[in-house]
């Protein structure tokens, strides 16, 4: 069982938590940007075996991010157990939430390799641009690229438009320019917001085999690390599959999705496709969902929004087959090249239709979280060996779910929680002190509590200088939490020209 110094050991070095009284409307701006490429038919059948064509359905439509409903949500997650803490208990975007709302699979290797000495590392490959030049037929003009990057509008101009009469090789050009724009824009987008780096040369080469990786762990990797990141109070801009947590939201929380939304169809981010959110009074609303966050309890959160039979006739059934299905259930580790996190779903079991425990120590991986790719390329299967073992080996932490007909916490984790949680993120001045939470009479009704068996994980904590940490996002570091491109990219967020963007929604 945790305490409370150790469930929040990050309040006393950055997290967000910790500036709300001084900071009461703290905002965070999305970076974002749509791939805009028209998916061409003779394209499709590269995206079903890779395994992201139901992605690329979603890129149909502008997505819009409604950004104080999200600050609200960061306050409340915590790098230290990746879930968010809410008056009820906590709750997370898993492996499950990733296969319903992107339809991306979650069986697979993971997403990793090196990110330009591909020569060095792997067999047949060439060193980066020639490569490049190998496989899109020509390189992009020198102000088009930087580094290892190329700039989105290259791709866009020159690949935009499908030849009536191309060849088959010429349409595999075409699909590799489509991936890697989908996955830079729509997944894995960095604050650059206007770049494409090389990194996805080793997977587009072989397009037969892009349906051998798991995309869906990878891209789960990357939003935890980016709401980790911008969990730190320094930290404003955030990046990641931001579609996945807006609409993981609203089909959890009833009360906070948008009305009129009643039809979907696969995969479920679809259901907000043409969701507009206010752009005014953004001070406001921070402060009005922050409070609305304050006042759940256990029955305003959908534990199993997928089990209606609404959902279960739109749903593709590959997605529900054993060898993806089970991983839901797993903790393990989620790998992005160098991005490590963890999938913590032994805290969050009435997502998975059982009875909330009393949790283990959460891993602490705050090591981890202080590695970002920078220091010079390597073969990072190798350098995370560890960590690689534990992906290969996820069926062993598969973890076995006891289902009940309501899937609560039970009342030790109850009792647990409100002795130890930060419940209560509004200033006093916004709202009254309630009166203690009591454990709920029928919750001895609702099943056993017993902690499932776990694979043994050590911990990692990060043991640089308090001081150190604290100012981390901070230009006394110089390192302004840079993502994981910036190994690759010292460039200004403006882009080519310069000049400083503006990535705030209007």
């Amino acid at each position: 069982m945790e305490d409370e110094r150790r469930l929040y050991r990050l309040d006393g070095v950055a997290h967000v938590a910790g500036t709300i009284d001084a900071e009461p409307t703290r905002c965070v701006y999305s970076v974002r940007r749509q791939q805009n490429m028209p998916l061409h038919n003779r394209i499709i059948p590269y995206l079903e075996r890779a395994g992201l064509y139901h992605l690329a359905r979603l890129n149909a439509h502008w997505f819009w991010l409604d950004e104080p409903l999200v600050s609200a949500f960061i306050e409340r997650w915590r790098p230290e157990t990746h879930t968010f803490h809410m008056p009820f208990g906590e709750c997370t975007i898993t492996l499950q939430d990733v296969a319903y709302q992107l339809g991306l699979p979650v069986d697979g290797q993971a997403i990793s390799g090196c990110m330009t000495d591909f020569h060095m590392h792997i067999e047949g490959a060439r060193p980066a641009w020639e490569w490049f030049e190998e496989l899109f037929g020509e390189l992009p003009p020198p102000d088009k690229r930087k580094l290892y990057t190329v700039h989105l509008t290259w791709f866009h101009e020159r690949f935009k438009v499908l030849p009536a009469d191309a060849s088959e090789e010429t349409v595999r050009i075409y699909a590799r320019t489509y991936i890697m724009m989908l996955l830079s824009t729509q997944l894995f987008m960095d604050k650059s917001a206007n770049r494409v780096h090389l990194r996805w040369l080793p997977f587009v080469a072989r397009l037969d085999d892009m349906g051998s990786y798991s995309w869906g762990a990878t891209a789960l990797a990357w939003l935890y690390r980016c709401m980790c990141r911008v969990a730190n109070r320094n930290v404003t801009n955030l990046a990641g599959p931001l579609q996945l947590l807006q609409s993981w939201i609203f089909w959890r929380f009833p009360t906070l999705r948008p009305p009129g939304f009643d039809a979907f169809y696969f995969p479920l981010a679809s259901r907000w496709a043409t969701y507009l959110p206010s752009s005014d009074g953004k001070e406001r609303r921070i402060i009005q969902y922050r409070l609305a966050l304050d006042r759940l309890t256990h029955r305003d959160i959908m534990w199993e929004p997928y089990g209606s039979l609404d959902v279960l006739a739109v749903i593709h059934s590959e997605i529900l087959t054993e060898e993806h299905s089970r991983l839901w259930r797993a903790l393990t580790s989620l790998i992005y090249f160098a991005v490590i996190e963890w999938h913590q779903v032994d805290r969050v079991f009435p997502q998975l239709g059982g009875v909330q425990h009393l949790p283990e120590p959460a891993l602490n991986i705050e090591y981890l979280h202080s590695k970002d790719g920078r220091g010079g390329d390597r073969w990072f299967p190798t350098y995370y060996r560890t960590w690689h073992q534990h992906w290969d080996e996820q069926v062993r932490s598969v973890l076995s779910v006891q289902r009940v007909p309501d899937p609560t916490p039970s009342p030790e984790y109850l009792d647990w929680w409100h002795r130890v949680a930060h419940k209560i993120l509004s200033p006093g001045i916004a709202f009254a002190d309630p009166k203690p939470t009591q454990v709920p009479n029928d919750a001895i009704l609702r099943g056993s509590s017993q902690a499932p068996t776990r694979v043994p994980v050590s911990d990692m904590p990060d043991n640089r200088r308090l001081e150190q940490r604290r100012c981390i996002g901070t230009h006394a570091t110089y390192c302004d939490w840079r993502w994981l491109d910036d190994m690759m990219q010292e460039e200004q967020v403006g882009g080519d020209d310069g000049s400083q963007a503006d990535h705030r929604l209007r």
